[in-house]
């Protein structure tokens, strides 16, 4: 009888479908794809630079990369995450907009977009965000949690 191998297939085999899980589980900060599509150089200075804090810097670069690859909605995410972090809320709302027409269930561009609503003081339309995310994830996710925990402070800090 040889239970030994059959089992080492069976670990094996959980141990694999559970890292490929939590990989599709994770989803992506900024981008939600990030998926196997090849990213243009601009894109990858572009990303570069948001992660130093340099939002200017980071909507050249990603204006650069959807000029390379209009289709991109990981750009489109980004460009508006950079414009939201100086304070460009009509343009954050727009590229975050087209990040969800390329890619509707793009659950980074949802969670930025209800953040956006919130710094907006628009707490309804952030809940529709939360809602759509919650349909998207299946377990919890990152971006669901995230703009959960934000929309609880912002009514926390608007009350009475």
């Amino acid at each position: 009888m040889t239970l030994a191998p059959t089992w080492r297939i069976g670990t094996m085999t959980i141990t694999l479908l559970a890292l490929a899980f939590s990989a599709w589980a994770a989803g992506g900060g900024g981008g939600d794809a990030e998926d196997a599509t090849p990213k243009s150089s601009e894109y990858k200075a572009g990303v570069e630079a948001i992660k130093a804090k340099d939002y200017a810097g980071g909507i050249e670069w990603m204006t650069k990369a959807i000029a390379v690859n209009s289709k991109d909605a990981d750009a489109y995410n980004y460009l508006g995450y950079s414009h939201r972090k100086l304070g460009h809320f009509e343009e954050a709302v727009q590229n975050y907009t087209r990040a969800l027409e390329l890619d509707p269930d793009h659950r980074g561009a949802h969670e930025y977009l209800g953040e956006a609503y919130l710094e907006m003081n628009r707490p309804t339309e952030a809940k529709k965000h939360l809602a759509a995310l919650d349909k998207l994830c299946w377990l919890p996710c990152e971006q669901f949690s995230d703009l959960k925990k934000a929309i609880a402070v912002y009514e926390k800090s608007h009350q009475g």
